[in-house]
């Protein structure tokens, strides 16, 4: 019963602080998923969302974190997945994880029958929680609560790892999320067929092991320029990859 509590709480804890790439960065993701749908899923897609773009329902999620009649969405950001195990083999979060989440939403969302506030709710999960999995920090060792126990110094303010990842790489570039965008590039035909042909597991797998370079840390704990020079390229490579994820799956629903 103290492990199980223990593990409850632990969560919790987690959930009340994983708030992946900040709203710059979900709004980017949101931008490259609608500049890659189809023209009838883009079609489909505004018109569901009241012609809301998917840049602008990117952070709803985060921002229901407040409304207790959401409190069981707040373990779907993240999921925990131990060094030398899988997904498969890990111990499961009784109250969903950002993997089985995106399934089941995608699942539902094919199957269609929902009404149309519960349609728009299950789309708005999707956008979000598909830029979450790409932050190598919501795919975590459980050792950590996902970097947010990891205390550093960024530019000489405090902060933590999950916290740098999530958004103070992203806010140091003076960026808005349509500059972004912009900075990313187009990526290559191949490069879309390759991305959009993994699976929700893999795109975990892939955020697993990223941990390696994540964790490379100086001992004093100070980042500054040189943690940014070195990990800002798979900042954005992460934010491409999860907009053209986004659009394949809602280009395969709507489309």
């Amino acid at each position: 019963m103290k492990r199980i509590f223990s593990i409850f709480s632990l969560c919790l804890l987690m959930a009340s602080q994983a708030f992946a790439w900040g709203q710059n960065g979900h709004r980017a993701v949101g931008l490259v998923a609608e500049q890659h749908l189809s023209k009838k899923a883009k079609k489909n897609v505004l018109k569901l969302l009241d012609e809301n773009t998917l840049a602008e329902v990117s952070v709803w999620m985060d921002d229901i974190k407040s409304d207790h009649a959401y409190d069981h969405t707040h373990d779907w950001h993240w999921v925990t997945v131990p060094d030398g195990q899988t997904y498969e083999q890990a111990e499961k979060n009784p109250n969903g994880d950002v993997i089985a989440e995106i399934e089941e939403i995608t699942k539902t969302l094919k199957a269609g029958n929902l009404s149309k506030e519960k349609e728009q709710e299950y789309v708005k999960y999707l956008v979000h929680l598909v830029g979450d999995i790409h932050q190598p920090l919501h795919v975590g060792g459980g050792d950590d609560q996902g970097g947010n126990a990891v205390k550093v110094q960024w530019f000489y303010q405090p902060s933590n790892l999950h916290r740098v990842w999530d958004s103070d790489m992203i806010d140091n570039k003076n960026l808005s999320f349509t500059e972004i965008v912009r900075f990313l590039g187009e990526p290559s035909k191949d490069q879309i067929k390759n991305w959009q042909s993994s699976t929700v597991r893999d795109w975990a797998k892939e955020s697993m092991g990223y941990r390696e370079q994540v964790y490379t840390l100086p001992e004093d704990k100070k980042l500054s320029y040189r943690y940014a020079y070195d990990n800002y390229d798979l900042v954005e490579q992460r934010l491409l990859q999860a907009g053209i994820r986004l659009a394949g799956l809602l280009n395969e629903i709507y489309g």
